[in-house]
């Protein structure tokens, strides 16, 4: 890289910053203002550092036979860690990113390219204007991992929204989402009610100290509307080095409790996170 080290960059929604890892020849973390984002290895896209992108990954290997390529639509780009993984996972996989910050994809673009052939679209658009105009069925999956800064943004949380990527999955899709949330769990129950008025099956993926409430994490989403192979996640999960629990069925309905579905005009982000709780040094 010409630049110095760190890459330092303002973009549209922060500063980004490209840090190297110091154990790893061509890995790199992606912070915007400080907040982790993304965490790549150029020479290995399948090591996934983070916790719930290794959670996410799970699922990814976990949806079809292996080696299946499949067709995915991830809102929220970053550092493109996950459509990377899918390239390497399930070669022949087509992909589009959709990416609001434009400045971020360049800077993705420029520093840390992916190979011409991976299969991988990047578009600078908003996620959910991208979403209302795909076309219907066209993805086997759907990823959504989109932050405006810590949170995420309001008209990704509401039943239309929810409406929406249904109709972009087909029958058999699965929807995946980040998110963060802390007990008593407004934000992360107001979800699991919403999603769970369009698609049949749902699980939540988690650490059990987030589950508990004792501190504020990151949780995944997954539904569908066919059955998820969840004994093949919770394998999966628990051997992880941080193990999670997998939420479904009768768990997850007490846990949702007489939380509502989220309408757009009731939309608000996900909860700002506690100081240091995704801050690097």
């Amino acid at each position: 890289m010409d630049e110095p080290i760190p890459v330092t960059r303002t973009v549209d929604h922060g500063t980004a910053k490209l840090m190297p890892d110091i154990d790893r020849e061509r890995a790199w973390l992606l912070t915007v203002d400080g907040a982790p984002q993304s965490y790549v290895d150029l020479d290995e896209p399948t090591y996934l550092e983070f916790e719930y992108a290794r959670r996410l990954g799970h699922v990814l290997d976990t949806v079809a036979r292996p080696g299946l390529p499949l067709d995915a639509l991830h809102l929220g780009g970053g550092a493109l860690t996950l459509p990377r993984y899918l390239a390497a996972t399930r070669p022949g996989s087509r992909q589009d990113v959709v990416e609001a910050d434009r400045g971020l994809l360049d800077l993705v673009v420029e520093k840390l390219p992916v190979p011409e052939d991976a299969g991988i679209a990047l578009h600078g658009a908003d996620a959910r204007a991208w979403l209302e105009d795909a076309p219907a069925a066209s993805a086997d999956v759907l990823i959504a991992d989109v932050f405006g800064g810590s949170r995420v943004p309001a008209h990704l949380t509401s039943e239309a929204y929810a409406r929406e990527t249904a109709r972009v999955l087909r029958g058999d899709g699965v929807y995946l989402a980040n998110l963060a949330d802390a007990s008593p769990f407004v934000f992360l129950r107001s979800q699991l009610a919403t999603f769970s008025t369009v698609f049949e099956e749902l699980a939540l993926i988690a650490e059990p100290g987030v589950l508990r409430g004792r501190r504020f994490g990151n949780a995944v989403l997954v539904a569908s509307h066919r059955p998820l192979d969840t004994a093949a996640l919770m394998r999966r999960t628990a051997s992880d080095a941080f193990p999670a629990r997998v939420e479904h069925g009768d768990t997850l309905r007490v846990f949702i409790g007489d939380a509502k579905p989220v309408r757009d005009e009731d939309a608000v982000p996900s909860p700002e996170p506690p100081s240091g709780a995704f801050s690097v040094g």
